[in-house]
């Protein structure tokens, strides 16, 4: 197709000398996560970007559809492999080793060594963590596949240390951008629970899950009949949060199509895409499983029911296995409204605190951070204006 970075066409362009940007987008997360780095990008003229979509054995409808929307430039994978960039922009390692260019890559979750699950060995009975941070996913052929490899927290930097060396020196700590968004935008909390549709003296209680057989949804199918039915309506809203991963691959329609009667029951349900984080900052509890949005939720100081842990041990000292050790488990056989008071009893601004330093080393500065290192891999002077965290937009519900 017609690329407005490749050097055949570029007899049609109207501003020919900007320097190229691929965006590699092989799932909805990944994707929200790079258009937060985008944004860092806008009003640059010297730029042009475009995007593409990894091919493998795991390609989504979702991801395609998630892309088509947002008025890109989308290069076929194959056209994508030909060309060479000024910047490639990843939220995953996959395809990684098959473009040209200086990559920048950010943990698409909580960090790349926050909560991850743990897998057994091939061999015996111990369990080996999965870190998205050892040689076999960060290395191909005995190079480092990005001149910079973006962490959270300073503690990755210890965990990429022991896991992949090699990788230290394209290593840069810039804390979170997803998060900094959410506390950037606390004030507006009372805008976004109107938006969710609040009324007067109602509570807000976030449901969240993430995907996978062990996620608080795979284990519970009837997660928010439960939820629904204990909660009274003129006192609570109800709103849900399904990992992308769960509409990717189940599809929208089937997840609406199971969710019909939540959802004329007054269930409000957030869609995959954005909406998720400005639902935390409007939350007054939250019932969350062992996914990154509700390490998210305790981080902003919300109060957390756990409802569903991993299968295997959590990482020692991730923000998960904090919340693991403090926070209450959710008991659907006990009356809900006493343990939502309980949880908010122990929420405590020190247990807040110590979510939020576990999260990010680098608070509110991870805009700054990202931008100089987007720039220097593109060798072209950072913009004049200085950069702060940008408020999230305001959440919209899916119609019943």
């Amino acid at each position: 197709m017609r690329s407005p970075v490749s050097r055949v066409d570029r007899h049609w362009a109207t501003n020919p000398n900007c320097k190229s940007v691929l965006v590699m987008v092989p799932h909805i997360v990944a994707g929200t996560r790079l258009f937060d780095l985008l944004a860092l990008l806008e009003n640059d003229k010297r730029l042009q970007v475009v995007f593409t979509q990894p091919e493998s054995w795991e390609t989504w409808q979702a991801t395609h559809d998630f892309l088509a929307v947002r008025g890109g430039v989308v290069l076929p994978w194959a056209q994508a492999r030909r060309e060479r960039y000024d910047l490639v922009l990843a939220g995953s390692i996959r395809g990684m080793d098959e473009v040209n260019g200086p990559a920048l890559l950010i943990p698409h979750g909580g960090g790349l060594a926050q909560y991850r699950r743990w897998r057994p060995e091939t061999t015996g009975e111990s369990w080996a963590p999965v870190l998205n941070m050892d040689r076999d996913q960060l290395m191909r052929h005995g190079k480092v596949l990005a001149e910079a490899i973006v962490l959270t927290h300073d503690d990755e930097m210890e965990v990429l240390t022991v896991a992949c060396p090699p990788a230290v020196p394209y290593a840069v700590v810039a804390g979170d951008i997803a998060f900094d968004r959410m506390t950037a935008s606390l004030p507006l909390r009372d805008h976004y629970r109107a938006e969710l549709g609040l009324t007067p003296g109602q509570e807000l209680v976030v449901v969240s899950s993430t995907w996978s057989t062990a996620s608080a949804f795979g284990r519970r199918p009837d997660l928010f009949d439960v939820v629904q039915r204990e909660l009274p309506a003129d006192r609570y809203r109800v709103v849900g949060l399904l990992h992308p991963n769960v509409w990717s691959h189940h599809g929208a329609w089937q997840v609406r199509t199971w969710l019909a009667d939540n959802m004329r029951s007054g269930l409000g349900l957030v869609p995959p895409e954005e909406g998720w984080r400005a639902a935390l900052v409007g939350a007054d509890h939250v019932i969350g499983d062992y996914g990154s949005v509700t390490t998210f939720a305790a981080g902003l100081g919300r109060p957390i029911l756990r409802s569903a842990e991993p299968d295997g041990p959590l990482r020692p000292g991730s923000p998960s296995s904090v919340l693991a050790e403090v926070a209450p488990r959710w008991e659907p056989e006990r009356p809900l409204e006493a343990q939502l008071a309980a949880a908010r009893a122990l929420c405590t601004p020190e247990l807040g605190s110590r979510v939020r330093g576990l999260l990010t080393s680098r608070p509110g500065a991870a805009a700054a951070i990202l931008r100089e290192a987007m720039y220097r891999l593109l060798r072209l002077v950072e913009p004049d204006q200085s950069v702060v965290p940008l408020s999230l937009p305001a959440p919209t519900l899916l119609a019943s």
